[in-house]
């Protein structure tokens, strides 16, 4: 793929573009961890900022996104409808309260979560539609601009499809060496959906990886900056995240080398290394 700078973007299939990196903060806490974390990514030059109701930390995220000064317009928000949410009247409602945490008056991109929570595993298809419903609704009203899914398999874009009058743009699911999910990024390459990769480090654990650790020396880039490359020659959107400034600066600068065709093989045969997604028809949330 051929990417010179973090300003890069993807288009999404409704037109909407999208900057290829986004700063993740899943696991980050909230307060002023979350603050500052953001504002460093904003000052290394992020204007993706993903986030969700669930991480817990979308008050923070909002302030360090009001503190910068950056124009609106300029940065991609993205947060998440939670499990217990799934609904349309509970999906209203927990659109408006992410808008009211945010400190915002859109967002670029909304997500479902999960698809098949514990607490509607028995009408979870139904469920999915209703909140599809009213994210629909809130496109049409303005509020957000993009409507997509994560960790979504075939069976549940399949559901999501029949009843959806605007179709899902992305699908964010976890993507490193360790799981490809082939099948899921083959689906999501057919409906046009964008592919975003979570813990495209590995949750951390590929770093430490001899492969890994090899091809990094090899093009004398850190273990981390190998692996987001590796996403971006994939075509996917990788969501790295960090709490220390040095890494957040490091881990958008990977638009100074590739990775060959003999190094892109060996990381992708690292099936299992670090972990597989969760299957989220068997997840206990």
């Amino acid at each position: 793929m051929n990417f010179h700078s973090i300003e890069d973007t993807y288009t999404l299939n409704n037109g909407v573009e999208i900057p290829i990196i986004g700063f993740g903060t899943w696991q980050t806490p909230d307060g002023d961890i979350a603050k500052h974390a953001v504002e460093v990514a904003l000052n290394a030059g992020y204007r993706h900022i993903d986030t969700a109701a669930a991480y817990g930390n979308e008050k923070s995220v909002g302030q360090a996104i009001k503190k910068s000064g950056i124009n609106r317009h300029d940065l991609f928000i993205t947060t998440k409808l939670w499990n217990a949410d799934h609904g349309y009247q509970s999906t209203k409602a927990a659109i408006d309260r992410s808008l009211q945490n945010l400190k915002v008056d859109y967002l670029d991109l909304y997500l479902i979560h999960w698809p098949n929570p514990v607490a509607m595993r028995d009408h979870w298809a139904e469920a999915n539609a209703e909140s599809w419903r009213a994210m629909e609704e809130a496109v049409q009203a303005g509020k957000i601009r993009a409507i997509g899914v994560s960790n979504f398999r075939k069976r549940h874009l399949d559901e999501l499809l029949k009843t959806a009058e605007i179709k899902p743009v992305v699908n964010q699911i976890m993507l490193n060496p360790s799981d490809l999910q082939s099948d899921v990024v083959k689906v999501n390459n057919k409906l046009g959906l964008l592919s975003e990769a979570y813990s495209p480090l590995g949750t951390g654990g590929l770093l430490g990886n001899e492969t890994v650790k090899e091809i990094a020396s090899e093009v004398g880039k850190s273990p981390a900056q190998v692996l987001i490359r590796w996403s971006l020659e994939h075509g996917f959107l990788p969501l790295p995240k960090s709490v220390h400034d040095k890494y957040i600066q490091a881990n958008v600068e990977v638009f100074d080398f590739n990775l060959n065709s003999e190094q892109m093989n060996k990381l992708d045969s690292l099936h299992g290394v670090s972990g597989l997604a969760t299957d989220p028809d068997t997840a206990n949330f």
